[in-house]
């Protein structure tokens, strides 16, 4: 590509990677999003409420085997594994332990070669929702939230919702019961899924054919060999982020295709699932930020049902409890784990330093932003504004540091088998351990302000 010439460059990649990427992107999915549309028009035919349980968990069955064929049966086998120890469990008051004990135990035999480890990392999302949901039902039925035990029949159409069983995102029980009613169809609501399939192809096309180009095709920046290894580590974080970005818009194409997805004020119905906020990960304020708008419904789990129950332990510990546990969920590669964990570091280290600050200088520079009714008694100004700038490109520093490793060029392993030790050690090395480096440097600020 280095030989053509800027016009041809644009013109091969439009006819040879943007349009074939969406419409292939489309003939993958056209079942799936008609299988969800179907469910919605049969919920609103005002059927008993086991009929549609049953409609959605058949749904969900074809769904699963038209992506994965019989190794479906892996995450058909989680679900039967769940409910037995749910309704084993139903006098005890701790079946949201139970269950993610019985989970864990599960993930860890699967990742240990109890399945060969491509077709387990294909199922890898599926099983991930699975999980989410058991273990979210366990907690809530032992905190009163959901009255008592779902039939065998609630329990599958909830795990089995064809709006959420491949892509996800999790959905609380509550919000699936509330599904079911069968909300009207409305303009918002097909405006809605229209702007998340529309956002996620572009993501889709960013991630494939912009983001591996981005230097020097799009932005040119030249510069010596440090440098460019910068630039080509950015280039691997845009087209992950990217990639991620597809599923979450695509999530939200599915769940709220599928009648799911909203919340009720007063007689108003708002079509308002978020799953991921992109601009807040690609223009930072801080990492925790980033953590949480990477993907709201899975940070809002984790904080629910494993850094709350953790906390005990302190807030560090819960802390790397729970990034983990998202370790563990997504699938023990060497590199997410690597990526995950530093993760958890990285956010610690920055709360306490920006907490600290804000304490000695009273200011508004928090990880989050302050509330109006906050102390501090500098909101705003230049300082404030700078400070928070630096810790914004602090945070888009450690993102490129950690995208760095997800290489689509890599010819050490697939990316669904997932990196291994020497890929991770290698690309970090390349970067001279920075973020490591600049980590660990933060930590000793920290200390050093008392």
């Amino acid at each position: 590509m280095a030989a053509f010439s800027r016009s041809d460059f644009y013109q091969q990649l439009l006819h040879g990677c943007i349009f074939p990427n969406a419409l292939q992107g489309l003939e993958q999915l056209w079942v799936l999003l008609l299988m969800c549309l179907g469910c919605r028009v049969l919920w609103r035919l005002g059927f008993p409420s086991h009929v549609k349980h049953l409609f959605t968990i058949a749904g969900g069955f074809f769904c699963l085997y038209h992506f994965f064929h019989l190794q479906m049966i892996w995450v058909v086998l989680l679900s039967l594994l769940c409910y037995l120890v749910l309704f084993l469990c139903r006098h005890s008051h701790h079946r949201g332990v139970l269950l993610s004990i019985t989970v864990l135990i599960y993930l860890l035999m699967g990742e240990m070669h109890m399945v060969d480890t491509a077709s387990w990392h294909k199922m890898r999302g599926a099983q991930m929702i699975v999980a989410m949901k058991a273990v979210s039902l366990g907690f809530d039925v032992d905190r009163g939230a959901v009255r008592c035990i779902p039939s065998p029949v609630e329990f599958m159409g909830y795990v089995y919702f064809v709006g959420t069983v491949i892509f996800g995102p999790w959905i609380s029980f509550t919000s699936y019961q509330q599904a079911l009613s069968g909300q009207k169809l409305t303009f918002s609501w097909f405006r809605r899924v229209l702007r998340s399939l529309i956002l996620s192809i572009f993501c889709l096309v960013m991630s494939t054919c912009v983001s591996p180009y981005l230097f020097p095709y799009f932005i040119p920046l030249y510069g010596d060999r440090l440098l460019r290894k910068w630039l080509r580590a950015y280039e691997n974080t845009s087209s992950f982020h990217f990639s991620n970005y597809f599923v979450g818009f695509l999530s939200e194409v599915t769940t709220v295709l599928s009648g799911a997805g909203f919340t009720e004020e007063k007689d108003h119905v708002k079509w308002d699932l978020t799953v991921s906020r992109p601009l807040n990960v690609e223009f930072p304020r801080s990492m925790v930020e980033v953590v949480t708008s990477w993907n709201l419904p899975m940070s809002r789990w984790l904080h629910t049902y494993v850094f709350k129950n953790a906390l005990k332990l302190g807030t560090f510990q819960a802390i790397i409890v729970t990034y983990a546990a998202s370790a563990l969920l997504h699938g023990l590669s060497f590199h997410l784990a690597a990526v995950l964990l530093s993760l958890g570091f990285i956010t610690y280290v920055e709360h306490v330093l920006r907490k600290r600050l804000a304490e000695i200088f009273s200011a508004c520079i928090l990880s989050k932003k302050c509330p109006a009714s906050c102390p501090h008694r500098n909101k705003k100004g230049v300082l404030i504004y700078l400070i928070n700038l630096v810790f914004g490109a602090l945070a888009l520093f450690h993102l490129t540091y950690l995208g760095s490793l997800f290489d689509t060029d890599s010819e050490e392993v697939s990316e669904e088998e997932g990196y291994g030790m020497t890929h991770t050690i290698s690309k970090w090395s390349e970067l001279s351990w920075a973020g490591h480096w600049l980590t660990f440097g933060s930590w000793v600020f920290y200390r050093l302000l008392g």
